[in-house]
C-alpha cells in the first residue's frame, strides 16, 4: 500500500468535498439570483440584503442536509483512519 492508495483516498476525498458543497453553493447562487432580479425589479439598492438572504438560505440547508451531508463524509474519515497504520508503513 504505497502511492497510489494515498493518491485513490485523496481523489475520493476531493470529490466527496465537490459533491458536499454543492448543496449550499446552489442554493446560494439561487437565492442570489432571484434577491438579485426582485432588486433590480424594485429599485432597492441595499447591498447587505443579498448577502443576509444568502447567509439565512446557506444555513438553512446545511441544517436541512447535514445529516445526509455528513454519512459520507463520515463514511471516509472511518475509511482512512481504518487504512491509517497500513499507508503510514
Amino acid at each position: 500500500m504505497g502511492e497510489a492508495e494515498i493518491l485513490q483516498h485523496a481523489s475520493t476525498i476531493m470529490m466527496l468535498v465537490l459533491l458536499l458543497s454543492l448543496p449550499p453553493l446552489a442554493v446560494a447562487t439561487i437565492v442570489g439570483f432571484v434577491v438579485g432580479l426582485l432588486q433590480a425589479v424594485t429599485q432597492i439598492q441595499d447591498q447587505t440584503l443579498p448577502q443576509t438572504i444568502k447567509l439565512v438560505a446557506v444555513l438553512a440547508t446545511l441544517l436541512v442536509a447535514g445529516p445526509w451531508m455528513a454519512g459520507p463524509l463520515l463514511e471516509q474519515a472511518r475509511q482512512i483512519f481504518d487504512a491509517f497504520p497500513a499507508l503510514t508503513r
